[in-house]
C-alpha cells in the first residue's frame, strides 16, 4: 500500500467521522427545537419503568433491525433531554436484546419460509 493510498484512506475515515458527528449534532439540535411537552410526555410514558424501557428498545430494534440506529437516536434524544440516563440504559439494553430477534426466528422456525 503506497503512502498516497494510506493518506486517502485516512482522509476518508476522518471525513466519514466528521459527517457522522455533524449529523448527530444537527439531529440533537432539531430535536431540542421541536420537542414540546407532549413529545416529552410520550417518551416519558414509553420508558416509565425498566421493563417498559427494555420492551421499547427490543421492539424498535426488532422493527428496524439495527441497534446502532437505535443507539444513535437514543443519544440524540438523551442529549435533547427527552430521556433520563436510567431510561436510556433500559432502552439500550432492550436494543441489544432486540438484535437477536432475527437469529431467534431462524432458530425457532428454520428456513421454512
Amino acid at each position: 500500500m503506497s503512502n498516497a493510498n494510506l493518506l486517502l484512506d485516512m482522509l476518508t475515515i476522518l471525513g466519514a467521522l466528521t459527517l457522522f458527528l455533524f449529523g448527530m449534532k444537527m439531529m440533537s439540535e432539531s430535536l431540542q427545537r421541536i420537542s414540546g411537552r407532549r413529545l416529552r410526555n410520550i417518551f416519558t410514558n414509553i420508558a416509565s419503568n425498566r421493563v417498559k424501557a427494555i420492551v421499547a428498545g427490543l421492539l424498535v430494534t426488532g422493527i428496524i433491525q439495527s441497534s446502532s440506529a437505535v443507539t444513535v437516536m437514543l443519544v440524540s434524544f438523551l442529549n435533547a433531554g427527552l430521556f433520563s440516563l436510567t431510561q436510556a440504559l433500559g432502552i439500550m439494553m432492550g436494543a441489544n436484546i432486540g438484535t437477536t430477534i432475527t437469529a431467534w426466528l431462524i432458530t425457532i422456525f428454520g428456513f421454512k419460509f
